[in-house]
């Protein structure tokens, strides 16, 4: 023993062995709470507000907070959302401070949706997929942005992403998984699509479930070839319990469209409003199709804008690469992509909006299969010449990928869009909250503005109930043209009228290119009574 020596390790050796030590899923805990903290310094730097569609959102949901039935007939007034309602109702309890709040629920699904695309690829194809998968979605700038201003899509893609991610980690998992598909479907239809898919994968072929119940009686007969419910005693039990079970599934598959449906028909008296009034404004926009070739161009144009040419190409050849790597592990990421990407191309070929916000799903969802496209490799054995041969390929991939951003991606752009986001909603608050215009507002209760676009805002800064007083110079314009002359005449007996100015005229949040230019210049007999940066306000009382 007198021989025998000892070798301290060095202090960098025993922090390393610690760090190697601590086990993935404490890393993954420690990283989700790095976002969070992240994620709330950033809403906290960039304080923006909703957008069109979640102003709307948040209105109607105070409407009901206050016990007053929601129009959906306002002029160019986008889809309702009913779960989005619900969230609005919440937010209202706030007062002012809801609109923030709707926020950070967006930018809150967007952490969530990192976290469930890591679980779904740590699942399917291990931790370093997983890790690159939510890495990718972590680095995608136009989630990001529609997060910071309150897209209520962000949400419906979280729901999504972790319905699949349940789903593989436990398969057939039923109540848990079509909870969420029902969830996202009350913010997005293409998600009734994978409630229906997953409704039958559920409950057919029947044997499925009858396997189910007899694995419930015991491990006797359980996995005994050729055994089934109908060799446990009690059988016909099970099989009354089986049908109970696909009668609960089918309920909640078709939940979400029957309380859309509802609540269309309670608020407007017409089951389908939601379905009529939007293929109606998306022809009136220019936002349909013309025809299949031209949805299925717009769907690959999109998916390049949101993942960007160097994922996308990663992600096609991710996807062959799981089926021949892993192809039992890849089958319901791959269902849920190729029935997005369908139900996007029936959506669009039926005449309804083709934007490439609708495409967020299928593009989240493929970034799984270019983090297998720059990870894969982990899965096999080590030190073998196909494993370096792919590892290679991912480093010029991944090369490709920062090249390609280092050229085409702008965080000062993002900074600038989310700023003026906020400048030019605390510009209207200030300019409608002026004392002398909320004078001429008592005399003059009628608001007019250049479009439809500052609406929400208006209605929110001014905690009005109903859109009866706020109006849109361009809805005047296109009632004169169908020799209706009613709302330009109140706005001509006495009104309020506001107008961008500088750097809101160009900004397509405020004005849109297709706006009538005579929109913007005041009327005649309105005198100017508040001028900003932004905006100035004429009145004519």
């Amino acid at each position: 023993m007198e021989s025998a020596t000892l070798t301290r390790l060095a202090p960098g050796s025993i922090r390393l062995a610690r760090l190697r030590s601590v086990r993935p899923a404490a890393w993954a805990r420690i990283a989700l709470a790095a976002m969070c903290l992240a994620a709330l310094v950033g809403y906290l730097a960039f304080p923006t507000y909703p957008t069109y569609d979640s102003f709307y959102a948040l209105l109607w949901g105070r409407d009901l907070l206050h016990l007053h039935l929601p129009d959906f007939r306002v002029y160019r007034g986008p889809t309702e959302h009913p779960l989005a309602i619900a969230f609005g109702i919440f937010c209202s309890l706030f007062g002012q401070g809801g609109a923030r709040l709707m926020v950070l629920g967006s930018i809150g699904s967007f952490v969530a949706a990192v976290a469930g695309l890591y679980r779904l690829g740590r699942l399917c194809f291990g931790p370093v997929v997983g890790v690159l998968a939510g890495l990718l979605l972590l680095s995608r700038f136009f989630d990001e942005n529609l997060a910071a201003q309150g897209y209520l899509d962000i949400s419906y893609v979280a729901l999504i992403v972790w319905a699949i991610a349940l789903e593989v980690e436990r398969p057939r998992r039923g109540l848990p998984v079509l909870g969420l598909l029902a969830a996202a479907g009350l913010l997005r239809p293409d998600a009734w699509v994978l409630s229906g898919a997953y409704w039958l994968w559920c409950t057919w072929p029947p044997r499925t479930l009858r396997s189910d119940a007899a694995r419930a009686q015991g491990p006797d007969l359980a996995g005994v070839p050729g055994s089934s419910a109908a060799d446990v005693p009690g059988s016909s039990a099970a099989g009354r319990e089986e049908a109970a079970t696909r009668v609960r599934y089918l309920a909640l598959a078709a939940s979400a469209p029957l309380i859309w449906v509802l609540v269309d028909l309670i608020v407007t008296g017409s089951p389908l409003f939601s379905l009529s009034s939007t293929s109606g404004l998306a022809h009136e926009l220019g936002r349909t199709s013309k025809g299949l070739p031209s949805v299925i161009s717009s769907m690959a144009t999109f998916t390049v804008r949101i993942d960007k040419l160097p994922v996308v190409l990663g992600g096609l050849a991710g996807v062959a690469l799981a089926i021949w790597l892993t192809p039992r592990r890849v089958g319901a990421p791959l269902a849920a992509l190729l029935l997005l990407l369908a139900t996007f191309i029936a959506e669009g070929g039926v005449g309804a909006s083709v934007i490439d916000r609708y495409m967020l799903g299928g593009a989240t969802v493929l970034l799984l299969f270019c983090a297998v496209s720059l990870g894969g490799w982990a899965m096999l054995e080590p030190g073998t010449l196909l494993r370096r041969a792919w590892i290679v390929a991912a480093a010029a991939l991944l090369a490709y990928g920062i090249s390609a951003a280092a050229t085409t991606v702008s965080l000062d752009n993002l900074r600038t869009t989310l700023a003026y986001h906020e400048d030019f909603h605390k510009g209207l608050a200030a300019a409608l909250h002026d004392r002398t215009v909320e004078a001429a507002l008592r005399r003059c209760p009628l608001l007019s503005l250049p479009n439809n676009k500052l609406i929400p805002d208006a209605r929110w800064i001014l905690d009005s109930v109903g859109q009866r007083n706020i109006v849109a110079r361009s809805q005047a314009r296109a009632d004169v043209a169908r020799r209706a002359h009613g709302l330009e005449n109140r706005i001509r007996r006495g009104s309020v009228a506001v107008y961008p100015l500088g750097s809101a005229v160009f900004f397509k949040a405020i004005v849109d290119i297709g706006d009538d230019p005579r929109d913007q210049v005041p009327l005649a007999g309105f005198k100017p009574i508040y001028t900003s940066r932004y905006y100035a306000v004429y009145a004519n009382c």
